[in-house]
């Protein structure tokens, strides 16, 4: 009996965490278990502070596409001993939302010395750093850096994940040569991958032939 109510509360768990995607879609790990992912936005280490709405669960979410895409840069990283890691993948309208939400109320700078120490809260939108539509709604777009696979170290990019500012821009001046080669690592294999990059972010790519180019979805990640 205490091995069918264990089973029953395994299932049931797992119904709760997993969802049917919709067509086009796939858990990132279908494809390629081995890359690593963290995604920022279910934790409260990002630029808000706290858990972001419509993240439930550390499962990357992508359209079929991007997933195979992915699949071919993580193949030509293992034979170096790295791997892609995942910072943000599919996100769901209702948390782009969450960000204007949160862009709007200026009092709130909890993170501002983290994520935006340079840069006034009051400009993030005109300066593209928040906005009310964002191509992860697609399902095409992620945020990615590249890990040592034996140590789990991030490669030293020159910048944290999510910081806002010049020092993000893949092509910053005043990084170190080893900075310039992880980021140009990481852009020239996404670039031969089929992506495209974002000029003001180094871990930021888009597919370029994007498997809903004009449909913003609000499916939770679970």
């Amino acid at each position: 009996m205490k091995r069918f109510v264990i089973l029953i509360a395994i299932l049931f768990s797992c119904k709760m965490t997993s969802q049917s995607l919709k067509k086009g879609f796939t858990y990132l790990s279908e494809i390629d278990s081995t890359i690593q992912s963290e995604l920022r936005y279910i934790t409260s280490n990002n630029f808000i502070g706290k858990p972001i709405d419509g993240y439930i669960n550390n499962k990357v979410i992508v359209t079929t596409k991007t997933a195979f895409a992915l699949k071919k840069v993580q193949t030509k990283l293992l034979q170096f001993g790295l791997s892609l890691k995942i910072y943000d993948a599919y996100r769901p309208q209702q948390s782009v939302d969450h960000f204007v939400r949160w862009a709007k109320v200026l009092s709130d700078t909890i993170m501002k010395k983290q994520y935006y120490p340079q840069l006034a809260k009051k400009d993030l939108f005109k300066l593209d750093y928040i906005a009310s539509k964002s191509g992860h709604t697609r399902g095409s777009t992620v945020d990615l850096t590249i890990i040592d696979v034996n140590s789990g170290e991030e490669l030293d990019m020159g910048s944290s994940y999510d910081f806002f500012g010049t020092p993000s821009h893949p092509f910053y001046s005043q990084l170190t040569k080893k900075q310039k080669s992880n980021r140009l690592l990481l852009r020239n294999l996404m670039l031969e991958a089929g992506f495209k990059p974002y000029a003001k972010e180094w871990w930021h790519f888009s597919l370029k032939k994007e498997t809903f180019p004009n449909t913003y979805f609000n499916f939770m990640i679970k």
